[in-house]
């Protein structure tokens, strides 16, 4: 097996990504035997705004790096010490690679594990400062600690009709509900979501499965908020002048939204509404503080990095951002930030999704590709397309 060929998305360099031959995955970690593991025959794979973030050169992600942290597959090889899966089971991969064995394992805090990345807590495939693990975005893939990371789906012919849906629990479906659970959105709630994006999206859809009262969205790209429109919620253009407070009020009756989601992380420009629409990193941060009410929520599944080679001033290069910290104390608000430790949602979503009870493919709008087209992807994805960019690499679900 060890002779099969692969294919992987490898970044090259800012702004380009080429499929090249790769590796083909080995039950190894180093030197060592990796006989927890499993190699997966890749069903989908999707491409991800936090790997736009590194294609766009603003990481430090080294050149050559195989891309893509969004998997979903079918098990042809597990090691000696896989007990409950099987060769031939379609599992989703969570991005979060957790060894279910230390301490934050233990605790359900998954995203921070402490045993798989030697650099800092937590670890995720084909991601910078990660681990160094080999990403997804491939043909075959090796996934470690299976037993533990993976989530089998129940009936493969049922996974594969579902497809479509079920690759979102690899990242995205379970990082807008965690959104949305830190923000503490309930029955009743009305909550504003920064970022109409597949997260943001995903977040929306969330929120409307927690009971939210009104979902509000906002972006900059009409074509994203038409389609945060098209499954019920209430957008605002943030290129178009006024305060926030006011266009809120227009749809609330209120100034205020109980539940803030930051859907946009470090990347985020100043809006319409009273700046010039350059980038400015702390931009949704001190809007949630200004727009939510006193005790209220704000869940940050966007991304904010540690180093960041294109920021726009020497302070906000290593993540420190000019924040009106204040307010949120004055307000009493609280602040969730970090990964979202996917195995704490992905079974009770996966369950929504196999008894139609959302249809979170739609929501976000998946766009099914080949891996050939990934390059493309990656450069419609960059120019604000309102799609989810889906990687078949074998056919597998357009068969």
């Amino acid at each position: 097996m060890c002779n099969s060929s692969n294919h992987g998305v490898v970044y090259k360099g800012p702004g380009q990504v080429a499929v090249e031959s790769i590796a083909f995955p080995e039950l190894a970690l180093g030197k060592r035997k990796c006989n927890h593991g499993v190699i997966l025959k890749v069903l989908t794979t999707n491409i991800c705004g936090s790997d736009q973030h590194m294609v766009r050169g603003r990481t430090t992600a080294p050149a050559g790096l195989v891309l893509g942290h969004e998997i979903t597959g079918v098990i042809l090889e597990k090691g000696d010490d896989v007990e409950f899966l099987n060769v031939g089971d379609i599992v989703s991969v969570p991005f979060n690679i957790a060894c279910g064995r230390c301490r934050n394992c233990k605790s359900g805090m998954t995203g921070i594990c402490l045993n798989v990345n030697p650099a800092r807590p937590g670890a995720a495939y084909g991601y910078v400062d990660m681990g160094g693990w080999v990403g997804g975005q491939s043909e075959y893939v090796m996934v470690p600690y299976a037993d533990f990371n993976l989530l089998k789906f129940p009936d493969s012919d049922q996974a594969m009709e579902k497809i479509r849906d079920l690759t979102l629990l690899s990242d995205i479906f379970p990082t807008g509900f965690h959104g949305c659970v830190t923000a503490g959105v309930g029955p009743g709630s009305t909550v504003y979501i920064a970022g109409a994006g597949p997260v943001g999206l995903a977040a929306a859809v969330s929120a409307q499965l927690l009971g939210a009262a009104c979902v509000i969205v906002g972006d900059m790209i009409e074509e994203r908020l038409e389609q945060a429109r098209s499954f019920g919620c209430e957008t605002i253009d943030l290129r178009e002048d006024g305060d926030m407070e006011d266009k809120l009020e227009v749809i609330l009756g209120e100034r205020e939204v109980d539940c803030f989601v930051d859907c946009v992380g470090f990347e985020a420009h100043g809006c319409g509404c009273g700046g010039h629409q350059k980038e400015a990193p702390a931009a949704v941060l001190n809007s949630a503080m200004q727009i939510t009410r006193a005790g209220g929520q704000i869940g940050i599944p966007g991304l904010y990095v540690t180093d960041d080679p294109g920021a726009t001033d020497e302070a906000a290069r290593v993540g420190a951002l000019s924040m009106r910290f204040g307010l949120g104390w004055a307000k009493s608000h609280s602040f969730h930030t970090g990964q979202c430790p996917v195995m704490k949602y992905h079974r009770s979503l996966m369950q929504a999704i196999l008894f139609d009870k959302v249809n979170i493919a739609k929501a976000v709008n998946v766009q099914l590709i080949t891996l050939d087209q990934a390059p493309q992807g990656y450069a419609d994805f960059d120019g604000g397309a309102a799609k989810k960019f889906v990687i078949d690499p074998h056919g597998s679900v357009a068969a």
